[in-house]
């Protein structure tokens, strides 16, 4: 049935893709010049995809070139902690998915170029996110009112990956190469990308790309266990040895003292990619294809009878097509037309040693087409709609899902208005969702109205305003189905097919200063849940783990993010620049307490010189311990890492090859995610050094 509607589905967008292209053929083309994006270091202004220029009041991050570079290590959770707001499930080096505002899982959105990344890794924090960031171009994090043009449920905001396996201009030159090459010490990790484009004619552009990694087990600063787990192998230790188990006592003394590394953390990735599109100043068209690949390893909560180490695994691999077009609709009430889609075919399966233990399947589609609006009289604005269809299923011992079924429609409009100083947004969205649970004979039916209001106030290079919102998200095929085993959480999880719709009101005040030596950014932000969605411990033990059951009670959110960046003046050839990020946030659900997994208050500070040839950066980051916790979890130790970098550009600022040096947690230090899963024995990565080395020609 699905690839009978996969199929159908797939046609009527081919035929849309050549109604809107057509137009462009018969419009005027002219060869594209060396003034592409090929070759310079452009600002990125992060907007929502698709609606340039849009999205003026969001609170947005981005990372690009020679900073992102340097951050390429591990999933793409890790790579975002230093953006404020930002932390990471950190589930294993393999799996770890971004944490927004304390929020994760169904509440943040990762998209590839402006649609789902059509994974499964918002089921549960142990699948990992698949999305290579060796041929990643720029990754987007985006908050604020135009996070409703990708759905309500994004409470907590949106990554986008932008990646160029769809060529948005022609290379200047016969063959373009981009190239990244890495080695990191703490896990003995090699890696490398590439990609290549070639004009195939002044209008056509092939691409082509490619990366491989492999690192083997995470060397790390202290103890694998968390002090109260530690505590309790201890205990173990005791009672086994006053029993005569002199086997059983010993390994559990074993897994108190293990230190140093984390066992089964290794992860091998490789993934291929090839695209192409047709470019005209009257639009364009782009398909591609990718394959994504993974092998990791799970490291496991200790059973202190046991030996030390694991053998669970995940051998992932995702298949997926994606199409963009895009058409000028010249100087009418429309400026242009936008279609994105793509389909997956993803499969994982859980091993235990060679023996496949659960298979993961996830077929789906998702698209987009978008209307964006010229400019009159300082009113411009974007209109759509967007589609997802899923199948979902697990198959073996520790299936917690039955077969599902997911169809979602979204109906979205944004609209902007500018006059003097004074900036207003508007953004309102219609989302159904329909569920299905084939085997049980449910299906839960969900219609939510969002809507978002935002005004902002320029004074000079000074802009300060406010953005309110009023979200609903339907729940998840995870929260209303479940019913077994989740090894990755260690719990028994039943979902409630009674549950109801997830709605928020969400306010934000904010105030940014941008001038040529001194620019901040501080947001101050609140959501207030009447029906939020959350697990909570029965007390009941099942199958040997410990219960937990999906239910709804009123929640309250708030924190604070700020960042700042100051040019201090020039000493010896170099510009003296400073910059800091701060980070909190609190969250209590009613009648229960504080809420699981938020990230405690961060500080982070650095001093960087920088010139054309060399920049030099020291940094520290003071994380605060977390205490308060939910009941079922264990307080988190504060930690302070010293990192350190040195970047060489061997010809100049202008040419795009760098050479960058990097020392990470210089002192050794442990150090634990409080928004993990597994915080408890997965530390973070001990003292690391790192060479990177990227191309651009």
């Amino acid at each position: 049935m699905f690839l009978t509607r996969t199929t159908l589905y797939s046609a009527s967008l081919c035929a849309l893709s050549l109604a809107l292209v057509a137009p462009a053929h018969a419009q005027q083309s002219a060869a594209t010049t060396g003034d592409d994006d090929f070759h310079t270091e452009k600002e990125i202004v992060v907007t929502a995809p698709y609606v340039e220029r849009l999205d003026i009041l969001s609170g947005t991050s981005a990372l690009s070139g020679e900073e992102l570079a340097s951050e390429t290590q591990g999933q793409i959770g890790d790579m975002l902690t230093s953006i404020p707001g930002v932390s990471a499930t950190s589930f294993s080096p393999g799996a770890s998915r971004p944490v927004l505002r304390g929020f994760q899982g169904n509440r943040v959105s990762v998209l590839t170029d402006g649609i789902g990344n059509i994974d499964a890794s918002n089921t549960s924090a142990d699948h990992a996110v698949t999305i290579d960031a060796l041929t990643t171009e720029r990754i987007e994090v985006l908050r604020g009112p135009a996070v409703l043009l990708f759905g309500g449920q994004a409470v907590g905001g949106a990554v986008n990956v932008i990646d160029k396996r769809i060529p948005r201009a022609v290379p200047s030159e016969s063959v373009h190469i981009d190239a990244l090459l890495g080695y990191s010490t703490v896990s003995k990790e090699y890696s490398g990308g590439a990609s290549v484009d070639v004009p195939l004619s002044d209008r056509f552009v092939a691409h082509v790309d490619g990366s491989y990694r492999k690192s083997k087990d995470l060397r790390i600063g202290g103890y694998l266990l968390s002090p109260e787990l530690r505590a309790e192998a201890l205990d173990v230790a005791a009672d086994e040895a006053a029993l005569g188990n002199v086997t059983e006592a010993a390994n559990a003394r074993d897994w108190a003292d293990f230190r140093g590394r984390l066992p089964n953390s290794g992860v091998e990735t490789w993934t291929f990619g090839a695209g192409g599109a047709f470019i005209d100043d009257g639009g364009s068209l782009g398909v591609s294809f990718n394959i994504y690949d993974t092998v990791y390893g799970i490291p496991e909560r200790p059973e202190f009878t046991e030996p030390v180490g694991g053998e669970v695994s995940i051998d992932l691999r995702q298949y997926r097509f994606d199409l963009r077009g895009e058409v000028e609709l010249g100087d009418g009430f429309f400026d242009k037309a936008r279609l994105r889609a793509g389909y997956a075919n993803y499969t994982h399966k859980e091993l235990e040693g060679p023996d496949v233990g659960t298979t993961f399947f996830s077929k789906a589609i998702e698209s987009r087409f978008e209307l964006t609006q010229n400019e009159n009289g300082g009113w411009r604005g974007a209109s759509g709609l967007q589609f997802q269809t899923r199948d979902f299923e697990a198959v073996g011992d520790e299936a917690f899902l039955p077969p599902t079924r997911t169809n979602q429609l979204g109906l979205f409009t944004l609209q902007e208005f500018s006059v003097g100083g004074l900036d207003t947004e508007v953004a309102v969205r219609f989302d159904h969702a329909n569920l299905e649970a084939q085997p049980l004979g449910i299906t839960r039916k969900f219609n939510n109205v969002s809507a978002a209001f935002g005004i902002g106030y320029n004074i000079g290079d000074l802009k300060i305003g406010a953005n309110v919102s009023r979200t609903g998200r339907a729940p998840s095929v995870e929260e209303l189905f479940s019913d077994g085993p989740h090894v990755a959480t260690q719990s028994f999880e039943v979902g409630d097919p009674d549950l109801r719709s997830e709605r928020s009101w969400n306010g934000e005040l904010y105030a940014r200063y941008d001038s040529t030596r001194f620019d901040f950014t501080t947001t101050v932000y609140t959501n207030r849940f009447s029906n939020f969605i959350y697990e909570s411990e029965t007390g009941n033990i099942v199958d040997d783990l410990p219960e937990f059951v999906y239910l709804q009670r009123k929640a309250n959110v708030w924190g604070i993010e700020a960042e700042a960046s100051a040019q201090l003046g020039h000493a010896a050839g170099f510009d003296v620049v400073v910059d800091g990020v701060a980070d909190y946030t609190r969250a209590t659900i009613k009648g229960e307490g504080p809420a699981p997994r938020i990230p405690p208050l961060r500080l982070q500070g650095g001093l960087e010189l920088q010139s054309g040839a060399l920049d030099l950066r020291g940094e520290v980051e003071w994380t605060d311990s977390q205490t308060r916790t939910a009941g079922f979890e264990n307080p988190t130790d504060g930690f302070t890492m010293v990192n350190a970098s040195v970047t060489w550009r061997p010809f100049g600022r202008d040419k795009n090859i760098s050479l960058i040096a990097a020392a990470n947690n210089i002192f050794d230090v442990e150090a634990r995610r409080a928004a993990s899963f597994t915080k408890d024995f997965v530390a973070l990565a001990g003292r690391d050094f790192r060479l990177t080395a990227r191309f651009s020609f």
